[in-house]
């Protein structure tokens, strides 16, 4: 259990990361609920990477949402719509995962969709280096569909009322307490509780980032 401030929980992240050895570009996934951290410290990590020498690649699930008309047929409140009918896996590993791992010819796109203009979106085709790190942020990510593309596994961990305070925060200036508090209660919360039961994510990951105090952030190693 590691314990400190937040540039020592990210150095030892990098330490994971540059420890991987594989022939092609190092696919790391930072999972975890709603509002637990995971696009800041994905941000926090790819610039210490970068900062290293590193050529890394951002990406996130959010860029592999189904369009909205898709994304709702058991309703805008449903957990279950959230865990199954929400994100495009297959696209994420035709166009980004698959390419990036072995056997790959390493030609990728970082989205398929424009959460802005809610349509599907036809990324350029970028060439990555060997030796890139693909820093990929969402929930979910420990899912049969996904998890055997992930070179090394991140989990960033919250206590799930701190998430709906976070969330409240964050969405604020487009959304009211209550309809937020309705989303996280009803879809984002009991979704991750599913996805908790089906597919143990916590047991399938290289390292979990309790996040409750981001400045303090403590830290365990699993063995898998």
């Amino acid at each position: 259990m590691g314990r400190g401030n937040r540039d020592e929980m990210l150095g030892r992240l990098a330490e994971a990361v540059g420890s991987v050895t594989v022939a092609h570009p190092t696919r790391v996934a930072v999972d975890g609920p709603p509002a637990a951290g995971k696009t800041t410290l994905a941000d926090e990590l790819a610039a210490v990477l970068r900062t290293q020498g590193r050529d890394v690649i951002r990406a996130t699930i959010d860029d592999f949402l189904f369009p909205r008309a898709r994304r709702y047929p058991r309703g805008e409140y449903s957990a279950e719509g959230c865990y199954l009918d929400a994100h495009d896996h297959d696209a994420l590993n035709r166009v980004l995962l698959d390419p990036l791992g072995p056997g790959g010819d390493r030609r990728f796109q970082h989205a398929v969709y424009d959460r802005t203009a809610d349509t599907v979106l036809s990324a350029p085709v970028t060439t990555a280096p060997a030796d890139a790190v693909l820093v990929f942020d969402g929930v979910f990510l420990m899912r049969p569909e996904l998890i055997d593309r992930w070179d090394l596994r991140v989990f960033v961990s919250t206590a799930l009322e701190k998430t709906v305070d976070r969330a409240v925060i964050r969405e604020r200036q487009v959304s009211s307490r209550a309809e937020v508090e309705r989303r996280w209660r009803e879809r984002y919360l009991p979704s991750q509780q599913l996805y908790f039961a089906t597919v143990r994510p916590t047991d399938q990951v290289d390292i979990i980032v309790h996040n409750d105090e981001p400045q303090q952030p403590v830290w365990e190693t699993r063995a898998r």
